[in-house]
């Protein structure tokens, strides 16, 4: 059983971290942000002061945490995770942020003689609690296989897509799809109200057809009923997207249906929605059309 640092215990983190300790494995946390969970200190986990004194504990480091800034700050601060590691390390973002900025943060870790794996996930709140995550992984494939039943703990999908850098490109092409489905199936059901349809029959009988998708199934059912507490915020859609649109910008490429889906996020952060699930995409179009599929005002 390894012992395995983990930096981030969010909506996302905590039950990740949970699946490892279940696993057998022992947890080192630190309190440098936030107090850490009471179940993973009852469960045996150590709370440590900052995350130098974790990465000088553990044989592998995992991050959890919202945007690049973040990252940055746990590796590069003055008691942070590079402060701590060596050789034998090895440090696992499983953040979503920035493929470019992931080189170079890989870049100095490697420096200090541990190796760097970028792994970020997909499947949100309801696949970190099941152990259900897929995991798109960047980095040496010794460290792979070294961190391989870390990943089989919390995932179920779990591919080596390339170097450092091309997990994190995995998972910005993972949520462009996610946003375009999303916006797709809210549009659809937004049509078949406006039209006078029942939206929950209409999406019954395109599950049986080839429109059938995980998002119809889950945040259409969502988007009927009207449960929108998150799941996975807009605001983190969002600062995913721009991680797509600030690449196709550097790569001279255009996603006009990124762009576009991103201006409905937009109208939904402008009604209060920020902290809303994904799934309440639909809400920016109705608040658009002054319509809503649920009310039908």
């Amino acid at each position: 059983m390894a012992k395995i640092g983990f930096i981030g215990t969010g909506i996302m983190g905590h039950p990740m971290a949970l699946n490892l300790q279940k696993a057998g494995h022992s947890l080192f946390l630190s309190a440098h942000h936030d107090a850490a969970p009471a179940d993973l200190i009852a469960g045996g986990a150590i709370a440590l002061a900052n995350p130098k004194e974790v990465a000088q504990e553990a044989e592998f480091i995992i991050i959890m945490v919202p945007d690049t800034p973040q990252v940055e700050d746990v590796l590069f601060r003055a008691d942070g995770i590079a402060a701590g590691v060596g050789k034998g390390k090895v440090v696992i973002d499983m953040s979503s942020i920035s493929p470019t900025a992931t080189k170079a943060f890989a870049a100095k870790v490697n420096e200090k003689g541990a190796q760097y794996l970028d792994a970020p996930v997909s499947g949100g709140e309801v696949g970190a609690k099941a152990a259900s995550l897929s995991i798109m992984i960047g980095g040496d494939a010794d460290a792979f296989e070294r961190a391989l039943p870390l990943f089989q703990a919390m995932g179920k999908n779990i591919t080596l897509v390339g170097g450092n850098g091309d997990g994190q490109t995995a998972k910005v092409a993972n949520q462009i799809i996610v946003a375009l489905n999303i916006q797709a199936v809210a549009e659809a059901l937004l049509f078949a109200s406006k039209n006078g349809a029942d939206p929950a029959k209409v999406r019954e009988a395109l599950m049986g057809g080839f429109a059938s998708s995980k998002i119809l199934e889950v945040h259409g059912e969502r988007m009927i009923k009207g449960t929108f507490d998150p799941g996975f915020r807009i605001s983190l859609h969002q600062k995913d997207l721009n991680l797509a649109l600030q690449g196709a910008k550097e790569l001279n490429i255009n996603l006009p249906n990124t762009a576009n889906a991103q201006q409905v996020f937009s109208t939904c952060a402008a009604i209060g929605g920020s902290n809303w699930d994904h799934s309440a995409l639909i809400k920016g179009l109705e608040h658009m059309a002054n319509f809503s599929i649920r009310d039908k005002k």
